[in-house]
């Protein structure tokens, strides 16, 4: 299988620019191109799914050689570089990760990870999110196996007949040391998976209300070809992302309720 060597490849997250796994997209990058930029958000803005700001301005702060920080979303990053930064150059691939946690089922339409790649490809740069699953402590996640699987991932996807991809390879690897990992296995965006809104509340030393939002989710019986299944038996998950969002079960319920004034 021969993988085309790409010019320029550009990285994003939505962990932000001092975040562990945007090193390891970093270092993906560089393996199958020959250039490398990154601007990312300058801090964590984790759940931002799409989110552009458009009403208050964005500063750019470099952070290295080719290396941004941004005070706005994913979405912002990957506008301010091919609008901006790249205009003149545009990559050949975006690559946003990698993610700490996965971006699965109901996550994928709050993740900024996901975000961000499906923003690139919008504006016409074939995009990639990658996201590392871990278990128990935060401080604990497999790095090690995003480095010895993603890059072969990426080459090999590269390398196939829909390349220049037009959906948007959302890509998962299972919480588990590198020597663990079954293989790679295509996948279908779960939907057995419940997310569930938990929200605390609690008050702050002037006597006012402040809310922390978080979500918790409930897996119920996915079907084997769904990415949490395929992730619980330790392989890694490779689902194609599309656009068009439109129920087609739907259109049939709603067949009846068209109205042609014409006739």
């Amino acid at each position: 299988m021969s993988t085309p060597r790409l010019g320029r490849v550009l990285v994003t997250n939505d962990d932000g620019i001092d975040a562990p796994g945007i090193t390891v997209a970093e270092t993906i990058a560089a393996s199958v191109a020959d250039e490398v930029w990154t601007v990312a958000p300058a801090g964590d803005y984790s759940g931002g799914s799409r989110q552009l700001n458009l009403h208050h301005p964005l500063r750019l702060t470099p952070a290295g050689d080719r290396r941004f920080g941004l005070d706005g979303s994913p979405a912002d990053c990957v506008f301010v570089a091919l609008g901006s930064i790249l205009a003149d150059t545009p990559p050949d691939l975006v690559i946003s990760g990698v993610n700490a946690g996965v971006n699965i089922g109901g996550d994928v339409g709050f993740s900024g990870t996901v975000g961000a790649a499906m923003s690139a490809r919008i504006l016409g740069i074939p995009a990639i999110a990658l996201s590392q699953a871990w278990k128990g402590s935060r401080h604990d996640i497999p790095w090690q196996t995003s480095r010895a699987w993603l890059p072969e991932v990426v080459r090999r996807l590269i390398a196939t007949d829909a390349w220049p991809w037009s959906f948007v390879p959302n890509v998962n690897v299972p919480a588990i040391g590198p020597d663990g990992v079954t293989g790679i296995e295509v996948t279908r965006q779960g939907h057995s998976a419940t997310v569930i809104p938990f929200v605390e509340r609690r008050v702050d030393l002037r006597d006012q209300d402040y809310y922390w939002i978080y979500m918790r989710k409930q897996n119920d019986r996915p079907e084997a070809d769904e990415d949490i299944a395929v992730l619980r038996r330790n392989a890694v998950s490779v689902t194609p992302l599309g656009h068009d969002v439109t129920d087609r079960a739907g259109l049939d319920a709603l067949a009846g309720l068209s109205i042609d004034r014409q006739h």
